[in-house]
């Protein structure tokens, strides 16, 4: 019998690009227990070099899934920031050391750093672990998205068809496969296939700001080697980030005769790591800086940056990562801006490809992370000027002073640290009850804290009750249940939270706590609160009851209520499944959360 000439397969979502964006995106619907595919042009996973920075908030993302531990013991955590300028005697001198994140409410208030394959290994491996390989060498040759208003509009349907060219395959074997999928993700990088194969423009612009990085295990005399550096020179200006291991990076600004051809584009032939090294060695005098053994990596770029004109095509076909926003690496938010995409838009994927969200939601995906890619740039443009730009002295009055610098590394510490990120109000973000919660800002992720179980006086961190698995936490902050007028409010809300009209079932299609996971946090005494007493709607399990008091040694929790702004007489607080608040309430208006989820699930 002759031999086929393609081979056709079907599945939920097919991942294009296997960098961080897209293994995030896969790991985590996988482990959501989603039929997905994840192709790459590459035949093997990064070995050095790449992206490095990963920031508190995606730090307490990688908990949420379980893969903090390995990436805390591999990476190297980078504390304090050190500033260098012009010193009144030539060279250069230390004007100041600051905390490397301002973002002192963080969970993990420092920054870590490791190269991106060693970043990638840790998604690979925990993928390996659920039946899951990323496909390589693999090229998609075709894109194609049905025009069906009714196919569209149904998550069960194969909208989308794609060619695949499989570029190792042994001849006279088919090499051509047609896939149809539910929805395509592009993470394919900042030269996307996916974004260019369905005509969505990148807006925004290339700045003159060239740069050149280089990983290298130093032999200097300079101090602060080990913290993050930003030295501006009369020399040009040079960023160091130290590694894992012995490594350290450094960002070595450059001359548009050093790296750029008569067209303006960056000619690496015209620079190399030795060439880096030596333009660095200026910017570090009177320090000294050379590289114990050969260069681990290197390369040259110039600043772009742009967001593309949308996110998605019709809810089906979505880009993500570098393939939708670029900017400069400085502030060390294009990994952890690109993971947070597919972070976002995971659960969201779970939820429509399971019917227990209207295909709607979908949309939520490009008016989040669109609008805080924006921000991104916004950001970028202000912090790479500050960076690039001269340093003032009496020969350059206008330059960047010192003061400036400092002001805008710590001012921003709540954006590029993770911590700050806010989604505006949409379908799964309303704040119309946000006095009943204060400090807890809707849109943003849950505030770090401790709080003790009940059952046996152990202390939690919030965010591990908070994890990654697809489900809305409600935590319902009940109040003094030892007064027995608010008990019987409790009562009186599990009652009609828990009937057959309250969301907790209208909108539990797989089974309530498949689909919510409801944590019960009162206020008083550890020694008093008799888990009994409240209603079983809000303690599922003898785990699931928990006091805002110290724990038994005195050595962490307590102040819960005042820190997070709580209403003592009662607030249900809804947490999205990717740790976002999604809306509060008294318990009063608790009817205001049946009508957020039916502004987007299927009852």
């Amino acid at each position: 019998m002759p031999v086929p000439l393609t081979k056709e397969t079907e599945v939920d979502v097919l991942i294009i690009g296997a960098g961080p964006a897209g293994l995030m995106g896969a790991h985590a619907l996988k482990r959501a227990g989603v039929n997905v595919r994840v192709i790459d042009q590459r035949p093997n996973q990064v070995a050095a070099g790449q992206a490095d920075g990963v920031q508190p908030r995606t730090i307490e993302i990688f908990q949420s899934y379980g893969l903090a531990d390995r990436l805390l013991r591999e990476a190297n955590h980078m504390h304090m920031a050190a500033f260098y300028n012009p010193s009144p005697n030539g060279g250069i001198e230390c004007t100041g050391r600051a905390p490397n994140v301002s973002a002192p409410s963080a969970r993990y208030p420092f920054e870590v750093t490791r190269h991106q394959g060693g970043i990638e290994a840790i998604f690979l491996d925990s993928m390996a672990e659920m039946g899951l390989q990323v496909d390589r060498p693999i090229i998609p040759s075709s894109i194609e998205l049905s025009s069906d208003e009714a196919e569209l509009k149904d998550p069960h349907s194969h909208p989308v068809k794609v060619v695949l060219k499989h570029l190792d395959v042994p001849e006279g074997k088919v090499d051509t496969e047609i896939v149809r999928a539910k929805f395509i993700l592009g993470a394919d990088g900042a030269h996307s296939w996916v974004r260019k194969s369905c005509g969505i423009a990148m807006d925004g612009e290339q700045t003159d700001f060239i740069w050149g990085v280089v990983d290298i295990i130093p032999d200097t005399d300079f101090p602060d080697i080990r913290n993050r550096c930003a030295i501006h020179s009369e020399n040009g200006s040079c960023m160091i980030i130290p590694r894992e291991g012995d490594l350290v990076r450094l960002y070595v600004q450059l001359s548009d005769t050093d790296a750029v051809d008569e067209n303006g584009r960056v000619d690496k032939t015209k620079m190399g790591p030795n060439r880096l090294l030596d333009v660095a060695r200026k910017t570090f005098h009177p320090y000294k800086i050379d590289a114990k053994n050969e260069f681990d990596w290197w390369t040259v770029y110039l600043i772009g940056q742009r967001v593309a004109s949308k996110f998605s095509v019709s809810e089906r076909v979505f880009i993500a990562g570098d393939a939708c926003h670029t900017h400069s690496p400085k502030a060390g938010q294009g990994m952890n801006a690109s993971m947070s995409d597919t972070h976002n838009i995971a659960w969201k994927l779970a939820h429509v490809l399971r019917g227990w969200a209207d295909i709607s939601l979908m949309k939520t995906y490009e008016f989040e992370r669109r609008k805080y890619a924006q921000d991104l740039i916004t950001f970028d443009k202000k912090f790479s000027a500050l960076f690039s730009g001269k340093p003032r002295t009496e020969d350059n009055l206008d330059g960047v002073t010192h003061e400036q610098f400092l002001e805008a590394f710590q001012t921003s510490g709540l954006f590029s640290s993770g911590i700050g990120v806010h989604y505006h109000p949409s379908t799964i973000v309303n704040t119309e009850y946000q006095e009943s919660a204060r400090n807890l800002v809707i849109g943003q992720c849950v505030p770090s804290h401790i709080f003790v179980r009940a059952a046996d006086a152990t202390p939690f961190e919030i965010q591990d009750l908070l994890p990654a698995d697809t489900r809305f936490k409600v935590l319902v902050f009940a109040g003094d249940v030892m007064d027995p007028a608010q008990l019987q409010r409790v009562r009186t809300l599990a009652e009609e939270v828990g009937g057959s009209e309250g969301f907790l079932k209208r909108f539990s299609k797989g089974g309530v706590e498949k689909v919510f996971d409801v944590l019960t946090i009162a206020s008083g005494d550890k020694f008093k609160v008799i888990t009994a007493d409240i209603p079983a709607v809000f303690r599922s399990h003898w785990s699931k009851l928990f006091v805002d008091d110290e724990d038994l040694y005195n050595r962490s929790g307590g102040g819960g209520y005042e820190k997070y702004g709580i209403d003592t007489r009662g607030t249900i607080v809804v947490v999205r499944p990717d740790g976002y608040i999604g809306m509060v309430a008294p318990f009063d208006h608790h009817k205001a959360i049946d009508e957020y989820f039916a502004s987007f699930m299927v009852a």
